[in-house]
């Protein structure tokens, strides 16, 4: 291309984020706003520019990096990854409206931090070199960190910001020995993704990357048992943090993009390994729901449950098998990362998310009562909403292949369900217990077209999926074709 369209969306929140501190303070805001729409409006370019009838990678922008390691600048787009891009620009946004008044300590830095995120977050969709990807990968640290150890909403938070930084970066170092491996395993050392998926590997090389890949990015998913961070992450972050983390399941990606695809033989003799991860994963999701008492931590675990399903679709190997992991993921974004950008509002009129402190918020509260609970309906699949389409298709690809997993995976969503309705129900129904509910205030006109956004992606991509799914499909297939070497 002559215009470098994936560079400009990259970089343009890091640009915007300078641009904070050459600008008056109380501009601030509305800086990160324009710069968070013009950001959404490149990567609706972005998707309206790729052809699903096309080459497989579209877009690409190559330069020389690291001349002597040859590693490049190399960023493209795939049937995989486009849709993440609106998705993910969508997502900043509602986060940036939920904290839209909370943020009186540092707005500069904080919001600086959160452009710096955005940044990393749209570069690990776009890399396609895996050297590049780790770079974007570990750049997410930073500001996640700074996020939640200054602005969290425990006085715990520091302590959880580290013991997040310390896990994910102890992560990174499998992947890292993974992405050298397959560089110095080739003829001329590369780290080009498009390279790689043509150069087949020996076996024995190709179990030590998938296993090293699995543990990286497996604690990003997280898989069981690599999870123990993420309830206390969102119960220590603000809602408007979490969304961010949880609505965009990078890890579940990475397995996408490189674990299965760069070790093909090795993912299809230990899809048993995939299958069972996932699988316990669901169940250890759907079981935790049940014993919770705060709607933050109970939504972690039903996003636990569910991306559990995800990689027990993709234990599959089929186009069916990631193409339901892709828009599962994509949901996520709308229904879980929604989710928990209405239970930030929440917070911020209640004090708590805690069920003994909603009894009745229902009735003070309908709009976001209602908002949630169609978040929630569609977080566990409910047809007619956004990850009816997804569930159904990883559904059918586990039966498939795995079946003892596949009606386990049935049951541990049946449970998880239960258990949503469960915690809605103790959370916005009976009385009223305490004046801050009786005195909460209903959405604000802002957040109302919040609550009208997502509705609006919930509903129609649950009842008319078609055009998203002919998006992923040729990818899918382009996907499952390359584990056949």
């Amino acid at each position: 291309m002559s215009l470098p369209l994936l560079s400009a969306l990259v970089f343009l929140p890091l640009a915007g984020a300078a641009s904070l501190w050459l600008l008056p303070a109380r501009a601030t805001r509305y800086v990160v706003a324009f710069t968070m729409l013009l950001t959404l409006l490149l990567a609706t370019a972005v998707l309206f520019s790729y052809d699903p009838a096309g080459e497989r990678f579209q877009l690409i922008e190559r330069a020389t990096w690291i001349a002597s390691l040859n590693v490049q600048y190399l960023l493209g787009i795939d049937g995989l990854s486009v849709l993440f891009f609106p998705a993910t620009a969508l997502l900043f946004l509602g986060s940036l409206v939920a904290s839209w008044n909370m943020i009186h300590d540092a707005p500069r830095l904080h919001y600086s931090l959160m452009l710096l995120l955005q940044t990393a977050t749209l570069g690990i969709f776009a890399a396609l070199d895996t050297l590049l990807f780790f770079v974007f990968w570990e750049l997410t640290l930073v500001p996640l960190y700074f996020l939640l150890a200054r602005w969290g909403a425990t006085p715990a938070s520091p302590q959880v910001a580290a013991r997040y930084f310390l896990i994910m970066l102890a992560g990174g170092i499998p992947l890292l020995i993974a992405f050298v491996m397959l560089a110095a395993s080739q003829a001329v050392p590369t780290f080009d993704l498009m390279l790689l998926l043509a150069m087949p590997l020996p076996r024995a090389a190709q179990t030590a990357i998938f296993l090293l890949c699995l543990i990286g990015f497996g604690v990003k998913v997280p898989l069981v048992p690599l999870h123990t961070w993420l309830p206390q992450f969102s119960l220590a972050a603000p809602g408007s943090l979490t969304a961010l983390l949880v609505g965009l399941k990078l890890g579940a990606f990475g397995l996408i993009r490189f674990a299965i695809p760069l070790a093909p033989g090795a993912a299809q003799d230990m899809h048993w390994l995939l299958a069972g991860f996932g699988t316990l994963t669901l169940l250890y999701g759907a079981v935790g729901i049940l014993g919770q008492t705060n709607l933050r931590v109970g939504l972690a675990y039903a996003s636990i449950c569910h991306v559990g399903l995800a990689v027990l679709g993709l234990a599959a190997m089929t186009a069916q098998g990631v193409q339901g992991a892709v828009s599962l993921l994509l949901s996520f974004s709308v229904a879980t990362g929604g989710g928990f950008l209405l239970l930030e509002f929440l917070r911020q009129r209640t004090g708590s998310t805690d069920i003994g402190s909603l009894g009745g918020a229902a009735k003070t509260m309908p709009l976001l009562a209602t908002g949630f609970l169609i978040c929630g309906l569609a977080g566990v699949g409910m047809p007619g909403t956004s990850s009816f389409p997804g569930e159904f298709m990883l559904i059918l690809a586990a039966l498939q292949s795995h079946t003892g997993a596949g009606m386990a995976a049935l049951f541990g969503l049946s449970v998880a369900a239960g258990a949503f309705l469960a915690l809605y129900r103790k959370a916005f129904f009976g009385p009223v217990s305490r004046p801050e509910v009786e005195q909460a205030e209903d959405l604000r006109p802002r957040e109302r077209l919040v609550l009208v956004a997502l509705i609006a992606m919930i509903v129609l991509i649950g009842i008319y999926p078609g055009p998203w799914i002919d998006v992923v499909r040729p990818a899918a297939e382009a996907w499952a074709a390359g584990l056949v070497r």
